[in-house]
């Protein structure tokens, strides 16, 4: 079922109960919605604070990504997101939203290096992240390790198509699936991930009909980014969305401009500021103590 388009945000109070009531969206939840036609949205999401306003907003699943180091720490590329760094702020976006589906992406080199490893590195983040699933860029090489991880217990997201952690190999970002062999080989990836034992895909950059032909050939729920409107769920990076980033991809439209607001309002606090404008100080000494500290 297509995604409807949105032309503008719908503002609701804060206490506006999650359209998923109180109980936590699981793998299960997500498995009906898309047994129900029901497309999800996803987003991505760092920090506890807007996790808990994302979660009031209903967003059922949020990626805490690693294009972390790109918006959070200002690198130029993902590969740069750091593991420590990555297990603790996924931890932090649970916190910030119990009830959400929160998925953990694996950085560069967490999980390519040795498959021990990998595993080691993935359960780090259900333990210390309190991730609900990893995600890894993989393709039909990656089939031992998925299948690892999901004996262990591990719910595992496979990302395919355009893999941003192979930019530097491409020469750059871009997309996948515009010749028959590559969306074939991406069909074939899909299959052999999902009985390889993936918990859900993630499909990126690619023409609508390749990602039609994997939500029509798995059982798995289908993630797009822009992967088109056959997808179970759609996600994008929330600084994209919100209109704070210098360019955004063309299946990213913001729905507001806070970069201007951003800018009115600390230009505001500056004035402010210069002019001594500040208010009345709310903070006084205990009754005769402002004497006593006189005579000191």
């Amino acid at each position: 079922m297509p995604m409807k388009p949105r032309t503008s945000i719908e503002s609701k109070p804060a206490s506006v109960e999650p359209p998923h009531g109180s109980a936590p969206v699981t793998l299960r939840t997500l498995r009906a919605m898309c047994r129900e036609s029901k497309p999800f949205a996803c987003l991505t999401c760092y920090d506890a604070t807007t996790a808990r306003w994302l979660e009031q907003a209903g967003v059922p699943l949020l990626l805490v990504g690693d294009t972390a180091g790109e918006v959070i720490l200002g690198h130029p590329s993902t590969i740069h997101a750091p593991l420590d760094f990555m297990v603790q702020i996924t931890a932090a976006v649970k916190r910030g939203a119990p009830r959400t589906f929160v998925m953990a992406d694996m950085p560069f080199l967490s999980y390519q290096v040795d498959p021990g490893e990998g595993l080691r590195n993935a359960g780090r983040f259900l333990t210390e992240g309190l991730a609900d699933a990893v995600k890894l860029e993989a393709d039909g090489t990656f089939t031992d390790l998925v299948g690892r991880m999901s004996r262990a217990g591990i719910p595992v997201v496979a990302h395919l198509g355009a893999r941003p952690q192979q930019a530097k190999r491409q020469g750059g970002y871009g997309s996948s699936g515009r010749t028959a062999a590559s969306a074939s080989r991406i069909v074939e990836d899909a299959t052999a991930m999902e009985d390889a034992g993936a918990s859900m895909l993630l499909l990126e950059a690619m023409p609508a009909e390749v990602s039609a032909r994997v939500v029509e050939r798995t059982d798995l729920p289908v993630i797009g980014c822009g992967a088109g409107p056959s997808c179970h769920g759609q996600i994008v990076v929330l600084q994209d969305l919100l209109g704070l980033t210098s360019w955004q991809p063309a299946f990213a439209a913001p729905v507001l401009q806070l970069g201007p607001s951003l800018v009115e309002a600390a230009t505001a606090w500056v004035d402010r500021v210069r002019d001594g404008r500040l208010g009345d100080h709310p903070y006084r000494m205990k009754p005769g103590e402002a004497a006593r500290f006189e005579e000191a």
